[in-house]
């Protein structure tokens, strides 16, 4: 035995164990089960189910495992008929008020409950008197409720108050009234609420859009990977006669460790939207109708190589979602380069093109997901974080509860829920307000670069962080050189938080106009959207996005679509742009129904395959594709799978960091333009994608609502 570690004897087994540690974190790394419902290993102990009753040698009474510090030479039976007695006498009280309902109860065939009482519960029933009941109360569209089901383990209540840091769940009453409920009038919707449901032990709180819709054992388990965000959240879909029934976590410590954010969970609806295109249409005189395959694609390559022999490569452009797969993006781009085109650019929210030459390899954080959590000075420029990356808003929160400096330079005061070490708000000029702290130009902004220097001057890790709203400003140039300068003068890493799922990953592969697959300087001569936005091409493809929700200037984009000869658009749904300007639209998967590759924000390449059954007769993007690529005669496309084109991308990346800090001599002056609202900056969180504006839930949720209000459901008066 050392000073960092006692010895521990469980059923006749020694075991080392860490002074003051958990008898039930002792017995679980060891395999030997405890029984449970109130203890979660990412939440504090509570001790209230009382199930987890041990048997500890020359105690009286059975001790919660929970609850019970291990000491050196402790000796404990689980399986001994004084912890089995008493295990089986706590199951008997829980069952007392229980409604045992599980014929209708959508947690049948998952519910702890359910489970434990099989092995610890009685045959017959020795409680008489009459069952309490409780009225259900509507938290909100995404949690139903079935509070006569709930034993009182409180994880729901302590997960708000330790995780999400807002505390939209408590208990009120006592003794037997005692019951979960919100304040008067609340619902329960912070962008991670909806891990409550997976935490409830029992089936109190549910999935309120999959209730009543398929049973656990009818459904298939399936991974996949969140399209929504750069974090790239592990998940596991649900799938029942190859539909989307509902999507769960999958445990990644190194990324969403077991959480999930709100749309992450329940967009999974958004990919049944009614508007979901089922075969492929064309556009003719009389209006839209309906075609095979082979004619559009032939009508698709004909048009396409008629801009091209009428305007060279000036003539065609694309558009790509930061959502899209690495496969997608790198095939349409070899097919736009293969017919002399460079103009192809995923940044469709960027205004600011300046000095885009010495853009990062990719927009990468600088540091991994689980090492914000660790640094001890954190500074995040232009960011509605919360909304941006719940997830990472998540690692960030528990880095500012463990003790690090989090600050802030914000145009808008944005809510947070966790302590600040400094929050500067700017207004209308952000610029100048991060140059504040470069030059530490008054207290409260010194204070802020002071705090990173320290970090880094005591030999810890200090991190910037620039996020959406600086990404899409139209001087993000000068925001980008400011923040590198004060990276280089305090010794803090630099990062960005990038569009979409996938902004890292089509960087890769050469879904750019400057830039080939891996890095390397393309031709020359491509236009970025803000220019095809100004001058649009002849003939434009659109793949994944929906322009006027998509891009930086929707109205612009819209009449940029009304100017071209020919638009197609490959695309899992038709929107009202598409219907009054596109000609040919291609129906294609949604994440759920292709295989493919995100790179998220650390630059970590996670895969994935199709887990539903597509819809009509639409088809992976990177099928069409290839296809649209061998009837234009561009050569080696003949890819028999995704990974196949994943790996030909492999090949072209180098090890190469992204090397986030470039500072350049001289920045050109920003051009001219339009005042921005604040608003525009500021997209909202249920509004990013397409699959999220068409999932009624998160529509209904009160963020929803309050930016169909104003724009963001904050304050966004202001212009730039």
């Amino acid at each position: 035995m050392s000073d960092n570690s006692v010895k521990v004897e469980v059923n006749g087994v020694e075991f080392d164990a860490r002074p003051g540690e958990m008898l039930i974190a002792v017995t679980d790394r060891a395999g030997i089960y405890v029984p449970r419902f109130c203890y979660h290993e990412k939440l504090s102990v509570a001790a209230n189910c009382r199930m987890c009753l041990v048997d500890v040698a020359n105690v009286p009474k059975p001790l919660p495992a929970c609850a019970t510090p291990v000491t050196n030479g402790m000796k404990v039976a689980t399986r001994s008929q004084k912890a089995i007695g008493a295990q089986k006498a706590t199951m008997e009280f829980l069952l007392i008020n229980h409604p045992l309902d599980c014929p209708i109860c959508d947690q049948a065939g998952e519910c702890e409950l359910q489970d434990l009482a099989m092995g610890y519960g009685r045959d017959v029933a020795r409680f008489t008197e009459g069952k309490r009941s409780l009225v259900d109360k509507d938290i909100g569209p995404l949690i139903s409720t079935d509070m006569t089901r709930c034993i009182l383990c409180t994880r729901c209540v302590r997960f708000g108050q330790e995780i999400a840091g807002i505390q939209e769940l408590g208990t009120i009453g006592r003794g037997e009234r005692t019951q979960i409920a919100t304040f008067v009038g609340s619902t329960v919707d912070h962008e991670l609420s909806g891990n409550v449901i997976d935490l409830c032990p029992v089936g109190a709180l549910n999935n309120k859009p999959y209730r009543f819709s398929a049973r656990a054992w009818e459904m298939q388990s399936m991974p996949t990977i969140a399209p929504h965000d750069c974090v790239g959240s592990n998940l596991s879909a649900h799938v029942l006669l190859g539909r989307v029934k509902r999507v769960v976590p999958r445990v990644n410590e190194e990324i969403n460790e077991t959480w999930l954010s709100d749309r992450d969970r329940f967009s999974y609806a958004g990919i049944y939207a009614p508007d979901r295109l089922q075969q492929p249409m064309i556009r003719e005189a009389a209006g839209w109708r309906t075609a095979g395959w082979e004619e559009a694609l032939q009508l698709t390559a004909s048009k396409l190589a008629a801009a091209v022999c009428a305007d060279g490569g000036a003539g065609l452009g694309a558009w790509v979602a930061p959502s899209a797969t690495l496969e997608e993006g790198y095939l349409l781009q070899r097919l736009l380069r293969h017919l002399g085109s460079e103009n192809i650019d995923h940044r469709l929210r960027r205004r600011d093109f300046r000095l885009e030459e010495r853009d990062p390899l990719y927009p990468s954080l600088g540091v991994s997901l689980a090492e914000i959590e660790s640094a001890d000075a954190i500074l995040v420029i232009g960011s509605n974080l919360r909304r941006e990356a719940p997830i990472l808003a998540h690692r960030v929160r528990k880095a500012a509860v463990r003790g690090a400096a989090v600050m802030f330079v914000n145009p808008s005061a944005y809510q947070y829920l966790h302590p600040l070490a400094g929050y500067l708000e700017t207004g209308a000029d952000l610029v100048s307000g991060v140059r504040r702290v470069v030059t530490s130009a008054d207290a409260e902004a010194a204070a802020i670069a002071a705090q990173l220097k320290a970090a880094t001057s005591a030999g810890k890790r200090a991190v910037i962080i620039l996020g959406q709203i600086a990404g899409r400003h139209p001087r993000f140039a000068d925001l980008r050189q400011l923040a590198g300068e004060l990276a280089h003068l305090s010794g803090a890493e630099l990062g960005y938080l990038s569009e979409g799922a996938n902004s890292a990953g089509l960087a890769l592969a050469g879904v750019l106009p400057h830039r080939a697959p891996g890095g390397a300087a393309s031709k020359g001569g491509g236009r970025n959207v803000a220019q095809m936005l100004e001058q649009p091409p002849r003939a434009l493809v659109l793949l994944g996005c929906e322009p006027e929700h998509d891009c930086s200037d929707g109205e612009r984009a819209v009449h940029a679509l009304q100017a071209a000869e020919f638009v197609v658009a490959l695309t899992p749904y038709m929107s009202e742009a598409l219907k009054a300007h596109a000609d040919v639209v291609l129906p294609v998967g949604t994440f759920a129904e292709t295989a493919g590759t995100f790179v998220n924000a650390e630059g970590r390449w996670q895969g994935f395959n199709g887990v539903a059954s597509p819809i009509g007769e639409s088809r992976p993007a990177w099928k069409v594709l290839r296809v649209l690529g061998n009837l234009l005669q561009l050569p080696d496309c003949d890819y028999d799978s995704a990974e196949a084109i994943c790996a030909e991308v492999r090949a072209l990346v180098s090890e190469a960091t992204p090397h986030n800090v470039v500072l350049a001599s001289s920045i050109p002056p920003a051009p001219t333009s339009a005042e921005i609202p604040l608003a525009a900056l500021d997209v909202p969180m249920y509004q990013i994608d397409a699959i999220l504006r068409r999932t009624p839930a998160l529509q209904l949720t009160r963020e929803a609502r309050a930016a169909a209000g104003d724009g963001t459901g904050q304050s966004g008066l202001e212009t730039v």
